[in-house]
């Protein structure tokens, strides 16, 4: 059995493409193909077979999955194979799931740094959902990066910075010229932020706390269209203090100090034990940590 074989299993067992087999292993579609039929005479299987959600395995592969993911990973440590990743010639295709947060805070400056030392790689991003978790193991997705409490158990992270809250409401505000008070905060009109990743439920659950009652007349589960939102209206979020920047400096909106403490929280990137050591998620791991130092 060929190690080269091997990691083709494993590839589109996880990723259920050939096509993402081929991106994640840097060979050419032909390649996988022509493993995987060498794999299905080996074995006298079909092992994969097309369907409407991807390259499904078939029973007999399922049970093969185990014993031969072993057999790779022994293979690669007596051999002590080192995958080298070179960014400045790879095409790779990373997938990165984002919340909002991350996606208006640092997805700009992540572009700008791989056209200069990665030209060749493409970045996917997705959004975060109930099936991050889910892509993480299966390869779907490199890491992911934001406010992800439900990620905590079973990942690894790494904490990138801590994040406040700030309020927002438009420049020429007719009520919010000075400090924002209590009295201010309960008798404004709020958007209710509910995006994933916004810390929306850390508010709330404080606001209940200490006893603030506020008038919620929209709820957005989107970042978004905001700050054009907040710019020709009056009512006033309570966002992520990061957020609340990016807002500021492409609409005419403004920051304001919420009248009391607000909880915070912790933006983290996470990934899969099974991805922990491939050296193109440590690039990129790396490289997204840099991002945040700067």
């Amino acid at each position: 059995m060929d190690m080269r074989l091997l990691c083709v299993f494993d590839e589109v067992y996880k990723t259920r493409s050939v096509s993402r087999a081929a991106e994640n292993l840097e060979i050419p579609q032909t390649s996988v193909s022509l493993a995987l039929a060498r794999l299905r005479r080996q074995f006298n299987d079909s092992l994969f077979v097309r369907t409407s959600e991807g390259m499904m395995p078939t029973p007999h592969a399922m049970e093969l999955r185990v014993p031969l993911q072993h057999a790779l990973e022994l293979l690669r440590s007596v051999t002590q194979q080192r995958v080298v990743f070179d960014p400045l010639t790879s095409k790779r295709h990373f997938r990165v799931s984002m919340t909002d947060i991350s996606h208006l805070e640092f997805l700009p400056r992540l572009v700008r740094r791989v056209e200069t030392i990665a030209p060749r790689i493409h970045v996917e991003v997705l959004r975060i959902g109930p099936d991050t978790a889910s892509r993480l193991e299966s390869g779907e997705s490199d890491l992911a990066v934001g406010y992800m409490p439900a990620l905590e158990a079973g990942f690894y992270q790494q904490k990138l910075f801590d994040e406040g809250f700030a309020c927002v409401a438009r420049k020429n505000h007719p009520r919010l010229q000075g400090k924002m008070t209590r009295q201010l905060f309960k008798r404004e009109r709020h958007v209710s932020i509910t995006a994933p990743g916004t810390g929306h439920e850390l508010v709330e659950r404080e606001l209940k706390r200490i006893g603030v009652d506020h008038s919620v007349v929209l709820s957005l589960h989107t970042l978004p269209g905001l700050g054009n939102l907040l710019a020709h209206t009056d009512l006033i979020a309570t966002v992520p203090a990061r957020v609340a920047q990016t807002l500021a400096g492409i609409a005419a909106v403004k920051l304001i100090a919420p009248p009391f403490p607000l909880p915070v929280f912790a933006i983290k990137q996470h990934w899969h034990e099974r991805f922990h050591h491939d050296p193109a998620n440590r690039w990129l791991r790396s490289l997204i940590a840099e991002l945040f130092l700067e």
